[in-house]
């Protein structure tokens, strides 16, 4: 039986940084198809009422790199708390991993470059020649894929993306969705895999 997740993400988020190796050990356990849906988290927020980090009261700042600290020296993950490079737009990349998409590439390793790209390696995935570099990184043709993120199709998946994360009840990330369920956040990544496991 195919079992398909829908991975609603969004590439500055610290959280789907952090679980990126273990959603990928998830996939090659459990042989899943993942639909790979990055999407515009500022939209959602604003529908949702989330603030940005920075207008956030201190107190939830404050908690929020203690989180951070906690949840990287337990995973073992390089992290920097208050990178170079964040808040950045993230539309570049994302669109990016689409084009890659659209090209029948598993966009797995790409996105999670972006992703450590900011949170530990103190690079701007908004600025054109990092982005193309990266993908380069990757065994891709960075260049190439530059050349289709103003591509209507590209544009078009992306506010796709984002309306259907906003249809669906999406409101951070990362959210994946299988079965019709929700799982939103990095530490419900094992129960994202008891479901699928119980469905096996």
């Amino acid at each position: 039986m195919v079992k398909t997740v829908d991975f609603y993400f969004a590439l500055p988020s610290p959280w789907t940084y952090l679980a990126g190796p273990r959603f990928r050990e998830l996939v090659q356990r459990n042989d899943l198809t993942v639909r790979w849906k990055p999407f515009d988290v500022s939209r959602v927020f604003a529908l949702t009422g989330t603030k940005p980090v920075k207008d956030r009261p201190p107190q939830i700042q404050a908690n929020r790199l203690m989180d951070l600290a906690r949840w990287h020296t337990f995973l073992n993950m390089k992290l920097n708390l208050e990178p170079k490079f964040f808040p950045v737009d993230p539309s570049p990349a994302a669109r990016m991993v689409i084009a890659a998409l659209q090209n029948g590439t598993n966009v797995m390793d790409l996105a999670n470059a972006y992703m450590k790209a900011v949170w530990a390696e103190e690079r701007d995935i908004a600025d054109p020649d990092t982005i193309i570099a990266i993908s380069n990184e990757q065994g891709l043709d960075g260049t190439s894929l530059y050349d289709q993120i103003e591509k209507e199709r590209v544009l078009s998946e992306l506010e796709e993306n984002t309306q259907e994360a906003i249809a669906k009840n999406v409101f951070g990330t990362p959210t994946w969705i299988y079965e019709d369920v929700l799982f939103w956040g990095q530490d419900r990544l094992d129960f994202l895999s008891r479901a699928i496991e119980e469905n096996n």
